[in-house]
C-alpha cells in the first residue's frame, strides 16, 4: 500500500487515521497485535520498532525474549474491525539490541525460500493459491474438565435441525456443493467477506458453499506471489472471522469440526515463472507438466511426510486425512483425481495457468512455513531430478477407493497422525536447511511443542466416545 513512511503519513493525516496496529505471526501461525497512537507513528518507529515479548508467542527462549516489531509498509491497510479509525500493518520482527531480522520470523523464512529459488536459476519466481474452507456456525461450545468433556456447534442449515419447526430448506450431509439460497444461508455473508477482502487488497476469484451441510464456505483467491500468498491468508482468516462475528455467528478454518462431514483442507495451487514464462508448462507432457513440474512433483511427493509436520500440524489434521472424504492419504499424482497427494488441475490448460495442487495442507499451519517447506521441498526434487514415476508416486488415474486393501497397499501412505509425521520431519529435514532457509532451532522447537503440547496433550486425555464404548467393561 505504501513505498515510503511519507506516503503513509499522509495517508494517516488525510483519512483521519487515529491509531495504527501492528500485527505479526507467532511460530504456530497465528496473528498477535499491539497498537499505537498515530503521533507514535514515525522515523524513531521504523527505525527502534516497538518491543515485545519473543517467547510469549514461541519465536525465542525466556532467557533472550527480547524483540522488536517494525511495520512492512507495504502491508498498509484500512482496518474496518476497529471501532476508532486505524491503519494496520503486518510487521517483521527483529533483534531488540541488533536490530537484525530476527532468522526465524516465519515471513523470513518465506523471504529466504523465496531468494532460493532464484539461486537457484530454476526460476525467479513462484506464485501461489491456497483455497479458503471454513466452517461458519451460528454458535459453539466446549469444554474440557477432569470430570467432563465434550463440545457442541449448532447450524442453521444442518438437517439435525429438521426436527424443530423452522424454516424447512436444510442441508443434507454431503450435499452442500454449490448449494444455492435457500439452502444456502450464508450467501450474503460470504459476499460481505468478499468485498471486505477486495477493499483491503486482496482480490478475490469467487466464493460457494462447500459439500459440507452444516455452514462449510469456501472463498479462493487468484495466485500470488509466495509472501503475498501466505499475508492474505493471515488476512482471509481475520476478515472471515470478524464479519462471521459482526454477524453473531463464529468462523473455523479447523480440519474437521464435525464426525462424519466433510473436512477443510487449505489446498496449495502452485506453479514456477522465470520472466512471464511458467516452467511449470509443457504441451506434449502429462497434464501439460514440463520435466521440471514433474521433478518438482518428485521432490513433494518424496519429502511428503515430513511436509505434512509443517502443512498439517495438528492432531485434528488427521481426522480428515482419512478415507472416503476427497483427503488424500497416499502419497500419489494424478490428473484431477482429488484423492491424490499431488493434483494437477484438468481444467488449468493455459500456458499461463498449468499448475500443480498440493492437497493434504490446512490451516492449521503457520502458512509462511507451510509455503517455504513446500517451496525448498520441488526445489530439491527439481535439483536431484527426482522423477515421481520411478520413485513409485503415479501417475494414477483411478478412484483408488475402489481397489482391493491389497492393491492400495502398494501406494507409498502418508502419515496417519501428528506423531507419525513429527518423526518423519525429525529424520528428513536436510532439504529444508540448505542456504540457512530453516534453522535447527526453529525445527526442534516446532517438533518439540508441536510432540509434548498437542500430541501427547491430546492422547492421554480420556476420549468421550470411549465412555460410550468402555464404560460397561
Amino acid at each position: 500500500m505504501f513505498s515510503s513512511l511519507e506516503d503513509a503519513r499522509h495517508y494517516v493525516e488525510t483519512q483521519g487515521i487515529q491509531m495504527v496496529d501492528l500485527k505479526f505471526t507467532d511460530l504456530w501461525g497465528r496473528w498477535h497485535h499491539l497498537t499505537v497512537p498515530e503521533n507514535q507513528f514515525t522515523p524513531t518507529l521504523m527505525e527502534a520498532g516497538v518491543g515485545f515479548d519473543g517467547s510469549a508467542v514461541g519465536l525465542k527462549s525466556v532467557k533472550a525474549g527480547d524483540m522488536v516489531l517494525v511495520p512492512d509498509l507495504s502491508t498498509g491497510f484500512a482496518d474496518p474491525f476497529c471501532d476508532a479509525p486505524t491503519l494496520s500493518f503486518i510487521c517483521t520482527t527483529l533483534e531488540a539490541d541488533t536490530k537484525a531480522i530476527f532468522d526465524n520470523d516465519p515471513r523470513n523464512v518465506a523471504r529466504r525460500a523465496e531468494q532460493y529459488l532464484v539461486d537457484s536459476g530454476i526460476a525467479d519466481r513462484s506464485k501461489w493459491g491456497p483455497e479458503f474452507e471454513f466452517y461458519i456456525f451460528d454458535a459453539v461450545a466446549y469444554e474440557n474438565q477432569m470430570n467432563r468433556a465434550g463440545y457442541s456447534v449448532e447450524s442453521s442449515e444442518a438437517t439435525w435441525r429438521s426436527g424443530v419447526p423452522g424454516h424447512g430448506h436444510y442441508i443434507p450431509l454431503h450435499g452442500g456443493y454449490h448449494a444455492i439460497p435457500p439452502k444456502d444461508a450464508l450467501h450474503n455473508l460470504r459476499s460481505e467477506m468478499s468485498l471486505q477482502l477486495q477493499s483491503m487488497g486482496v482480490p478475490v476469484k469467487y466464493h460457494h458453499h462447500e459439500v459440507g451441510g452444516p455452514g462449510q464456505c469456501e472463498i479462493e483467491t487468484p495466485l500470488m506471489d509466495l509472501l503475498h500468498a501466505g499475508d492474505a491468508t493471515m488476512i482471509v482468516k481475520y476478515v472471515t472471522k470478524l464479519t462471521a462475528r459482526r454477524h453473531e455467528q463464529t468462523a473455523t478454518f479447523m480440519p474437521k469440526p464435525i464426525y462424519g462431514e466433510a473436512g477443510s483442507g487449505m489446498h496449495f495451487h502452485q506453479h514456477l515463472f522465470k520472466g512471464e514464462e511458467n516452467v511449470f508448462y509443457d504441451p506434449e507432457g502429462y497434464g501439460l507438466m514440463s520435466e521440471t513440474a514433474l521433478h518438482y512433483i518428485g521432490g513433494l511427493l518424496h519429502h511428503g511426510p515430513a511436509l505434512l509436520a509443517l502443512t498439517s500440524p495438528s492432531t485434528n489434521s488427521y481426522r480428515r486425512l482419512v478415507p472416503g472424504y476427497e483427503a488424500p492419504v497416499n502419497a500419489f499424482y494424478s490428473i484431477g483425481n482429488r484423492s491424490a497427494a499431488v493434483r494437477i488441475p484438468r481444467y488449468a490448460t493455459d500456458p499461463q495457468e498449468a499448475r500443480l495442487e498440493f492437497r493434504p495442507p490446512d490451516a492449521t499451519c503457520n502458512v509462511y512455513l507451510a509455503l517455504a517447506a513446500q517451496l525448498m521441498a520441488g526445489i530439491d526434487g527439481v535439483l536431484r531430478k527426482i522423477d515421481p514415476s520411478e520413485a513409485g508416486f503415479g501417475p494414477i488415474d483411478a478412484d483408488i477407493f475402489s481397489w482391493s486393501d491389497q492393491k492400495r497397499a502398494e501406494i507409498k501412505p502418508l502419515p496417519s497422525s501428528l506423531k507419525e509425521a513429527l518423526e518423519a520431519l525429525e529424520a528428513d529435514h536436510d532439504f529444508l536447511l540448505v542456504d540457512e532457509v530453516f534453522t535447527e532451532d526453529l525445527l526442534e522447537r516446532w517438533i518439540a511443542f508441536k510432540m509434548e503440547e498437542e500430541y501427547y496433550e491430546v492422547r492421554n486425555r480420556p476420549h468421550p466416545y470411549e465412555m460410550e464404548l468402555y464404560f460397561d467393561a
